[in-house]
């Protein structure tokens, strides 16, 4: 299975129907991170832009997972396959049961 990042641009103008929508959109962001489609999420601190990176086996594959966001349709997503994507584990202390 590929990870691809996805680049996707937001309106410059926030209505109302777009942000009646983000707890919809935070609420499937949470499950599709559960279930391991979305690696990460991340959104520019001016709300220009949002970046996931998505698991899938093809661009056509990770379109359908972005589809089902809320604000998709406020949405221009650009996909890049990634030829690796390093992420710093949480590493605990180990600790003895004894």
């Amino acid at each position: 299975m590929s990870q691809y990042m996805v680049e996707i641009m937001l309106p410059a103008v926030m209505s109302e129907e777009f942000t009646g929508k983000i707890p919809a959109q935070r609420k499937k962001i949470n499950e599709m991170m559960e279930q391991g489609l979305l690696m990460s999420y991340a959104l520019a601190d001016d709300y220009s832009k949002l970046w996931c990176v998505v698991k899938g086996e093809s661009e056509f594959e990770v379109m359908t997972v972005i589809s089902e966001f809320p604000l998709i349709d406020f949405m221009d997503p650009k996909i890049s396959k990634l030829m690796f994507n390093n992420v710093v584990a949480l590493r605990l202390p180990m600790f003895s049961l004894n």
